[in-house]
């Protein structure tokens, strides 16, 4: 999940029609501009300089250019003269890489005293990026427009999430997740086209039978049981009964043996996510816990029950979130707690909620599970702090992918659990509960989500504008009768 390389390029429009002289500026100014964004630290990735674009063919090249570069993730585009908008169907038409319309000019401020046509003819973005606007509009292109003054931190701010956004969509492109055995039996939600995930999002979804997987654990080295069963004691509050010579240190071997094994079998296929099943476990002596946790930890996606879709969000999540504080997991809505004027949502899942959301350190324990019919199984247990989060599912609605969004707010558990051996969080749905929870049924929110304590709706929204996909948002101010509306409206676009 290194981010250090991805780029976003920063191309400047103009024509020849107003001299050298101008164009010198141009360029200098452009330059300048790219490097300071370059130097954002709102903006995770590198932005490149590109030279001046003038004509049908310069226009087509870099465009060109920028899809084939493995570290371009997107390009900035802006106009700063008048740049005739023809010039850029041919490049528009290629363009794979997400696209911001920067609409931004050099100077801050009008020269009150100074200003001549000089001037004028120099810094034309009111108008030259309004006919840059109307070709995408009218070639009915997904992009992302971002208003202001180069150097407010606002807008550098909404260049930097749409910068995270488009690292998202660049590492579902060419991605490989893998399925151990199927989706669980007869559930709905979870099923999906993986063919038109594919074309849609770029990503490729295909099954290995468990055996593949157990060969693989099998393989593993004793050293690096060891060394493993090492690091569960050094990293997290090993139970007693987990440690070397007690009753159930053989299960913590076990674990760390699936670990290790599932880890091989990611790396070897280059698989950036997985998924399991509770009802396909042939050749495991444990469903994978601690193994899920930990590798959710280190970047991969990961959904229960062969929810790919899930698996694939919480890895692009995951990658839009390098370098920020908190974390994102794989997450499901359990249980209510119903208490008038403090009405909160459990969620949790059997084993599978990555610790990167972990208030404090986790304990490392080992409890029946009660279903999948295998040995006990060891996990990390812990609680989750509170604070603003989100929750994101991905869903099939059968002629489009649709993502949806709620806000929430967690909040540290009013009392202790000394009895739920999973790691949980509570959370307060926005609006309210009655609200946040009918909407998300009446838009056919899945019961699997990435819950992320750091990226926001404008992250996820710059991520659907990417994939081309429906995007519902249930915020603060929504209102019921707006969300349906808008769901209604949207059943008539889409169609």
């Amino acid at each position: 999940m290194d981010i250090k390389n991805g780029e976003l390029w920063f191309v400047t429009g103009s024509q020849h029609l107003y001299g050298d002289e101008t164009l010198k500026q141009v360029a200098a100014h452009s330059k300048n501009i790219a490097d300071e964004l370059n130097r954002a630290t709102e903006i995770p990735v590198s932005v490149i300089h590109q030279p001046t674009v003038t004509t049908p063919d310069e226009i087509y090249k870099v465009c060109e250019e920028a899809n084939r570069n493995k570290n371009c993730v997107g390009i900035i585009a802006w106009m700063h003269t008048f740049s005739p908008a023809k010039m850029w169907i041919g490049g528009l038409k290629i363009l794979k890489k997400p696209l911001l319309h920067f609409h931004t000019q050099f100077n801050r401020d009008i020269p009150w005293s100074e200003i001549d046509m000089d001037f004028m003819n120099l810094n034309q973005s009111a108008h030259g990026d309004r006919e840059f606007g109307f070709i995408m509009t009218r070639m009915r292109l997904n992009r992302k427009v971002v208003v202001g003054h180069w150097k407010d931190l606002q807008v550098r701010s909404q260049i930097g999430t749409w910068s995270r956004a488009a690292l998202g969509w660049h590492d579902w492109q060419g991605a490989k997740f893998v399925r151990f055995g199927d989706n669980m039996r007869s559930v709905a939600v979870t099923e999906g086209d993986k063919v038109e995930a594919e074309i849609k999002f770029g990503y490729s979804v295909n099954t290995h039978g468990i055996g593949d997987l157990v060969k693989f654990i099998n393989d593993v080295p004793e050293n690096q049981i060891n060394q493993l069963c090492a690091e569960y004691q050094d990293k997290y509050k090993l139970d007693d009964s987990l440690r070397k010579g007690n009753s159930r240190y053989a299960s913590l071997r076990d674990a760390a043996k699936i670990e290790c094994g599932l880890e091989h079998f990611l790396q070897a296929g280059s698989f950036k996510g997985f998924t399991d099943t509770f009802e396909d476990l042939h050749g495991l002596v444990q469903l994978p816990g601690i193994a899920a946790q930990r590798l959710m930890n280190k970047g991969y996606g990961f959904g229960a029950e062969g929810d790919w879709k899930t698996s694939a969000l919480v890895r692009a999540m995951k990658v839009m979130a390098v370098g920020l504080p908190g974390g994102n997991s794989f997450m499901e809505d359990y249980t209510y707690h119903f208490a008038p004027e403090n009405e909160m949502v459990l969620g949790s899942h059997m084993l599978e909620i990555c610790e990167s959301i972990a208030e404090n350190t986790p304990s490392c324990e080992i409890h029946p599970l009660g279903i999948g019919g295998k040995a006990d199984p060891v996990r990390l247990v812990f609680n989750v702090a509170g604070g603003p989060a989100l929750n994101a599912s991905i869903i099939d609605m059968g002629n489009r992918f649709r993502l949806l969004l709620n806000q929430v707010h967690a909040v540290s558990p009013p009392h202790d659990l000394p009895k739920l051996p999973v790691a949980r969080v509570l959370w307060r749905p926005y609006p309210d509960m009655k609200i946040g929870c009918a909407a998300w049924i009446l838009a056919g929110g899945a019961h699997h989500t990435c819950y992320s304590q750091n990226l926001t709706v404008e992250h996820l929204q710059d991520f659907a504008e990417m994939a081309g996909i429906e995007c519902i948002s249930i915020e603060k101010n929504s209102h019921l009768n707006q969300i349906k509306n808008e769901l209604r409206w949207n059943e008539i676009y889409y169609r």
